[in-house]
């Protein structure tokens, strides 16, 4: 199973039928980049809910006209075909809006701040 493909198709679907908060299962790596999209306001607050399994409550953000943060995401690295690349071939986002979140040594970050700080790493998915 792909959690990340998961939580991002969690998110996806809450958002597109109005949801304000979705449920996501726990693990230190999807706490990790629930985090990460809460950092970037695309996403509202994440908290741990310790029922017999172990859960991730995330409010879900929208914009002010009611639409989603986020409109879309792209899962790149998978679990059957793994992408790494160097610092000096991040990829550039496609949207203005968008970006590349990077698994580094120094953590997740986005393209641009990979970039900035030299660090390559898996590429996790797109997201806009």
């Amino acid at each position: 199973m792909d959690s990340v493909a998961n939580i991002l198709t969690i998110l996806l679907n809450g958002q597109r039928v109005g949801k304000e908060r979705v449920a996501v299962p726990y693990s230190k790596f999807a706490k990790n980049f629930l985090d990460f999209l809460k950092k970037e306001n695309l996403i509202g607050d994440v908290r741990l809910q310790e029922t017999p399994i172990a859960k991730l409550v995330v409010s879900l953000a929208y914009e002010d006209d009611e639409t989603p943060k986020i409109a879309g995401a792209k899962r790149i690295s998978k679990p059957g075909r793994r992408v790494y690349v160097g610092s000096d071939n991040l990829p550039y986002s496609q949207q203005d809006n968008g970006m590349i979140i990077v698994s580094t040594s120094e953590g997740l970050m986005d393209e641009k701040h990979a970039r900035g700080k030299k660090v390559g790493g898996e590429l996790i998915c797109a997201i806009w």
